[in-house]
C-alpha cells in the first residue's frame, strides 16, 4: 500500500512538471502574437522582422522535432527533456531581456530549439510512465487540458503580463516556471531509453530543414531584394534543391524520418490534409490578428486579448464533441465538415471586417465559427493519421503529423504577410497619388501592416498630409485583411475539398493491407 501511495505521488508530481513544460510550449505560440504591435514600436522593428520573431519560433521547433525523438530513445527521454527545458528557460531570459530585434529573433529560434525537444520528450515520457489503463487516460486528459488552456488563453495571459508588468514578461515569466519544472520532474520522473533506437537521420533533418527555411526566407524577405532578382533566383534554386535532395535521402536510407509509403493509405493522407488546412489558416492567422483589433479596431492590448478569446476558446470546448462525431460519422466526414467550418468562419470574418462600423461584434460570428471548426478537425485529425497505420509506425506518424502542422505553419506565416502587405499596397496604388514609386510604396504598405499607423508620419513626411486624419492608412490595412481572410477561407475549402477526395478514392490502400 504504501509503495502504491509513493508511486502515485511521484506519478503526480511528473504529471505536474511535464504539464507546465507543455504550457510554456503552447503560450509561446499563442501569448507572444499579441505584444508584436508592441515589439514593432520598442525595438524599432519592421514588419519583416515581426513575421521572424514569429516564425524563428515554428522553424526552429521544425528543425528539432524528428532528431529529438531519436536522441531522446537512444540517449534518455528524461535527460534531454531536463537539457530542453534549461535551454528553453535561458532562451526565454535572453528573449525578456533583449532590446534588439536581430537578437529577440535569435532568441527565439533558440527557444524553440528547446521547445520542440521539450515537446517530444514529454510526449515519449507520459506515454512511458503512465502505461497503465485508467492512469493513462487520465495524465494523458489533464496534459489535454493545459495544452488546450496555453493555445486558448494564450492572448489572454499574454495581454495581461505585458499591461501588468511589460512585454518582457511574457517571455521572462518561462524562467520561474522553468525552474518549478526542473525541480519537479528531476525526482519524479523516470529514466527511459530504447536500446535498439535507430539512427538519425542526419541527412533528411538538414535538407528538411533548409528547404522549409529557404522557402520561408524566399517569401518574407523577396519583397526587400526582389522576387525575380538573382538572389533571389539562387534562394529558391537552393531551395528546391534540397527538397529534391530530401526525397531521394528518405527514399535510400534504410531508417528514413518520414516513410513516404503511409501516403498510400488513404485514412492518413485524408488526415494529413486536415493538419496543412488547419495551419494553413487557423493558427497562422492568430499571429496577424491581434495586429488587426489593436491596429485597425484600435483596441487596447488586453480588450485586444480578450477579443481573441472567441477565436481560440472554441478549441477546447468542441473536440470532445468532435471525436464522438468522429466515431459516429467516420473522420471521411468530421475532418473534411471541419475545414469546410474553418473557411465559413474566415470568409465571415471578412465580411465583419468590411462594416462601416466594424468592431469586435462584427467579428464575432466569423470568430466562433473558424473555433469551432479548428475544434471538429483538430482531435479527429490526430488520432486518424496515428490510428490508421501499423501500430509499430504510430510514433513516425505522429511525427509526420507534427511536422506537417509546423511546416505549414512556419510557411504560411510568409504567405500571410506577403498577401497582407500586397492588399495594402493595392489599396494605396488606388488611394494615392503617383508621387510614390515602387518601393516607397511597398515600405508604406509594410509599415502599415506592422501597425504602427501613428508613426508614418515620422517615416514617410510627406504622407501625413495626404492622409493627415490616418484613413487611408487605416482602410488599406483593413483591405489586406480582407484580402488574408479570402486567401485564408478559400485556401482551407480547396484543402478540405481535397481530404473529400482522398478519403473517398478508390483503389487507394486500407490499414489493414499494410
Amino acid at each position: 500500500m504504501d509503495i502504491s501511495y509513493s508511486r502515485s505521488g511521484k506519478n503526480s508530481i511528473a504529471l505536474a512538471a511535464l504539464c507546465l513544460a507543455q504550457l510554456m510550449f503552447a503560450l509561446e505560440i499563442s501569448s507572444v502574437p499579441v505584444i508584436l504591435s508592441t515589439l514593432e514600436k520598442v525595438l524599432q522593428a519592421d514588419f519583416r522582422d515581426l513575421q521572424w520573431i514569429m516564425n524563428a519560433y515554428t522553424i526552429a521547433c521544425t528543425t528539432v522535432l524528428m532528431a529529438s525523438g531519436t536522441l531522446a530513445d537512444r540517449y534518455g527521454r528524461k535527460r534531454l527533456f531536463v537539457v530542453s527545458v534549461i535551454v528553453f528557460g535561458l532562451a526565454s531570459l535572453l528573449c525578456g531581456l533583449t532590446h534588439s530585434a536581430p537578437l529577440l529573433i535569435a532568441g527565439r529560434f533558440v527557444q524553440g530549439m528547446g521547445g520542440g525537444a521539450m515537446l517530444i520528450c514529454l510526449i515519449a515520457i507520459l506515454s512511458h510512465q503512465f502505461n497503465e489503463g485508467q492512469e493513462r487516460i487520465k495524465a494523458f486528459g489533464i496534459w489535454g487540458i493545459f495544452l488546450g488552456f496555453g493555445l486558448g488563453f494564450g492572448p489572454i495571459v499574454g495581454g495581461a503580463i505585458a499591461a501588468l508588468s511589460g512585454w518582457q514578461w511574457v517571455f521572462l515569466i518561462h524562467v520561474p516556471i522553468s525552474i518549478l519544472t526542473l525541480v519537479l520532474a528531476l525526482g519524479s520522473v523516470d529514466e527511459s531509453s530504447d536500446p535498439e533506437a535507430k539512427k538519425l537521420d542526419v541527412l533528411g533533418i538538414v535538407t528538411l530543414s533548409l528547404a522549409v527555411f529557404g522557402l520561408t526566407y524566399y517569401i518574407t524577405q523577396g519583397s526587400e531584394f526582389g522576387f525575380a532578382s538573382r538572389i533571389a533566383l539562387y534562394v529558391i534554386a537552393a531551395t528546391i534543391a534540397s527538397f529534391i535532395a530530401f526525397l531521394l535521402v528518405e527514399k535510400i536510407n534504410p531508417h528514413p524520418m518520414f516513410d513516404f509509403s503511409v501516403f498510400r493509405i488513404r485514412r492518413f493522407s485524408g488526415a494529413i490534409m486536415g493538419s496543412i488546412g488547419m495551419n494553413f489558416s487557423f493558427w497562422p492567422f492568430i499571429i496577424f490578428l491581434p495586429i488587426y483589433y489593436q491596429s485597425a479596431l484600435d483596441y487596447h492590448i488586453v480588450v485586444a486579448s480578450l477579443s481573441l478569446l472567441a477565436y481560440t476558446l472554441p478549441t477546447l470546448v468542441v473536440p470532445p464533441f468532435a471525436e464522438r462525431l468522429s466515431h459516429r460519422y467516420q473522420p471521411a466526414v468530421i475532418v473534411p465538415l471541419g475545414m469546410f467550418t474553418i473557411g465559413l468562419g474566415f470568409m465571415l470574418m471578412r465580411l465583419g471586417a468590411g462594416f462601416t462600423h466594424a468592431s469586435g461584434l462584427t467579428m464575432l460570428p466569423g470568430s466562433l465559427i473558424a473555433g469551432v471548426g479548428l475544434g471538429l478537425t483538430n482531435t479527429p485529425t490526430t488520432n486518424t493519421t496515428t490510428g490508421s497505420v501499423p501500430s509499430n509506425r504510430a510514433g513516425m506518424a505522429s511525427g509526420m503529423d507534427i511536422s506537417a502542422r509546423l511546416i505549414t505553419l512556419a510557411i504560411n506565416i510568409a504567405f500571410m504577410g506577403l498577401v497582407l502587405v500586397a492588399g495594402i499596397a493595392d489599396y494605396l496604388r488606388v488611394a494615392l497619388p503617383a508621387s510614390l514609386d515602387a518601393a516607397q510604396l511597398q515600405a508604406l504598405a509594410e509599415r502599415i501592416a506592422a501597425g504602427n499607423l501613428p508613426g508614418l508620419a515620422h517615416r514617410f513626411p510627406g504622407f501625413d498630409h495626404i492622409d493627415a486624419s490616418g484613413a487611408i492608412a487605416h482602410a488599406s490595412l483593413v483591405h489586406g485583411f480582407r484580402w488574408v481572410m479570402l486567401y485564408g477561407g478559400l485556401g482551407v475549402w480547396v484543402l478540405g475539398a481535397s481530404s473529400a477526395m482522398i478519403f473517398r478514392a478508390r483503389g487507394a490502400r486500407q490499414p489493414a493491407d499494410t
